[in-house]
Formats: structure tokens, C-alpha cells, sequence
């Protein structure tokens, strides 16, 4: 019988990322489209749908070929009937995203929220190492989580559990978060917190540092400072760790987790980052939790949704 292939989409605000990808987890091919949002993102699912039927032709294949389409999604998801509840930066709200993806590509569909569907892949043929109990935690524009506890995502009530991001890192008197309360960790240990950081440091302190040399300032920027021993640069990202160490054991000691993985853009500042908030995650964490979990760098990159949301489609619709 001829190999069959799953589809991988991660829907982000810039680009959508797709895959096709065997049931071994191997891509055959991976591809990108840029998000329409025109319209309140109406046009999405349909430039999805022609993407595929597109690239299946360029492989001189049909839809036979497929077993059906895992997708991620930003913001909280129902991972049964795969209604978005609501994505800010597409305008949706109440979306029924799984039930417009059938119609449109003809093809089964199962939809999670974009930061569990990279948690699996990474627990998939990542980081995770096939670990059945693991956080992961996103560290981009701003912080993500996904949580697997024996081997099945964890949605909670409403398909907002895992949302590692909004721990209250500074109970009174932190910066405004996005999502309306204040002092979340998003607000700290995101690209732009640590840029809210730097610059609030550079405005407050007469601390020599390379940063004040810079026009606009970047994440990337301020960790590379770190690692040159910049001294103010070293004061920003050592907040930045502890308050990650200590929200990383709190989720832990709920959870008892076998790995953590922590991706994102600020992730590739790599083992340091790993070493530096593994000091402060034993400091906070129950002893006995500490001693199981090890912190680790999320290995995939952009391809983790993609592959996610594969084996998401494996699992609900595998012969």
C-alpha cells in the first residue's frame, strides 16, 4: 500500500506554514503563504485550501494521497468541535475553523491552539524526546505555552490551559499585558519585555553599557550583550531568568513534568539561557520535581507547529 501523508499547517499573524508529512514524522515538503487578513481574516481558509490542492500537484499526487489536516491556531481553541474562540491579530471570534477547513479541502480536520500543537511536535521528534509529561514554553514577540500530561495535550475547561505567559510574575504594580491584566510574565521574559526592560534600565541608570550605542534596540541585542559581560545588559536578562526559573517551577510543581522545552526567537540565545533559569527553576521548585525535570532548548524551530499538527492528524484520523 502506498505511503499516506498528513497536512501540518501553523496559522500565524505574518506567514501560514504548511507541511506534508508521513506518518513517521518525516516531512516531504514543507511550504509557506502569507496571511490574508483582509476582511477579518475571511480569505484564510480558502488560500489554504488552494495552497495544498497546488502543492499536491506540483507532487503529482491527488487528495487520496492525504489522511487529513492538523492545524494550530493563535489564541484559546475547543479541541473538540475546533472553534476558535478568539484570534486578536485575525479579527475572529467564535470561529468555526475546523468545520470551514472540511468544507474547504474536503479533507477530516483537527485544530488546537498553535503553542500545544508545537508542544507535541517538539515531544514528537523534538526536544521532548518522546517525554509523555512536558511543558513547553514559546518565548517569541510574547510567551506561549503548551502543556502534555501523559502523553495527551492538556486543554482545560475552555481551551485556555497552558497559558504559561500569564503566570502574575509582579503582582502589583507591573506593566500592562495584552491580555488586559498587568505584570504578566509575557511582560518580562517576551522579546518585548526584555526590550521594556532594557530600555527602562538604560533611562534609570548611569551603568556603562554597549546598548546605549544603538539607535533601536532588539532582545537579541541586549542577550548578546549579556554573553560579552555587559554588565547592564547582565542585570536585565538575570531578571529575566530568575522571574522564568521561578513561573517554570510553579507550573512544574502542578504538572511533575519529565522535560521543559523552551523555544522562540529568544530561545536561540541556547544552553546559556537553559543553564542560567535551571539555577533559579531548583531554587523554587519542589525538590522532588526539580529532580525530574530537566530544562532543554526546543530543537525544531518554525517546523515544530508544522509537525504538531501532523501527528495531531495522525492520531484522530491514522488507518
Amino acid at each position: 500500500m502506498a505511503e499516506k501523508w498528513v497536512v501540518g499547517v501553523d496559522l500565524g499573524g505574518t506567514t501560514i506554514k504548511m507541511a506534508f508529512v508521513n506518518v513517521y514524522g518525516e516531512l516531504i515538503d514543507k511550504w509557506e503563504i502569507v496571511t490574508n487578513l483582509e476582511d477579518q481574516g475571511k480569505y484564510i481558509v480558502t488560500d489554504i485550501a488552494k495552497s495544498i490542492d497546488q502543492k499536491l500537484q506540483e507532487h503529482g499526487q491527488t487528495k487520496e494521497k492525504l489522511i487529513g489536516i492538523g492545524m494550530g491556531a493563535p489564541g484559546p481553541v475547543d479541541g473538540d468541535t475546533g472553534l476558535v474562540y478568539e484570534a486578536v491579530n485575525l479579527g475572529w471570534k467564535n470561529y468555526p475553523l475546523k468545520n470551514l477547513l472540511e468544507v474547504e479541502t474536503s479533507l477530516p480536520a483537527v485544530v488546537d491552539n498553535d503553542a500545544n500543537i508545537a508542544a507535541i511536535g517538539e515531544m514528537w521528534k523534538g526536544a521532548g524526546n518522546g517525554a509523555k509529561n512536558l511543558i513547553c514554553v514559546t518565548l517569541g514577540t510574547g510567551v506561549g505555552g503548551g502543556v502534555i500530561a501523559n502523553g495527551q495535550i492538556v486543554r482545560g475547561a475552555n481551551g485556555a490551559a497552558g497559558e504559561i505567559g500569564h503566570i502574575t510574575s509582579v503582582p502589583e504594580g507591573g506593566a500592562p499585558c495584552n491580555c488586559g491584566k498587568t505584570g504578566c510574565l509575557e511582560t518580562i521574559a517576551s522579546a518585548t519585555g526584555i526590550v521594556r526592560l532594557a530600555k527602562e534600565k538604560l533611562a534609570t541608570s548611569e551603568t556603562d553599557s554597549s546598548l546605549r550605542k544603538l539607535e533601536t534596540i532588539t532582545a537579541k541585542d541586549v542577550l548578546d550583550a549579556a554573553k560579552e559581560n555587559d554588565r547592564l545588559a547582565l542585570e536585565v536578562v538575570e531578571e529575566v531568568f530568575f522571574h522564568l526559573g521561578l513561573a517554570l517551577a510553579n507550573a512544574a510543581n502542578a504538572l511533575n513534568p519529565e522535560k521543559i522545552v523552551i523555544g522562540g526567537g529568544v530561545s536561540k540565545a541556547g544552553n546559556w539561557l537553559a543553564e542560567r533559569v535551571t539555577e533559579y527553576f531548583k531554587r523554587f521548585a519542589f525538590p522532588r520535581v526539580a529532580e525530574s525535570a530537566s530544562i532543554v532548548i526546543a530543537t525544531l524551530g518554525n517546523d515544530a507547529g508544522v509537525i504538531g499538527g501532523a501527528w495531531l492528524a495522525k492520531q484522530a484520523f491514522g488507518e
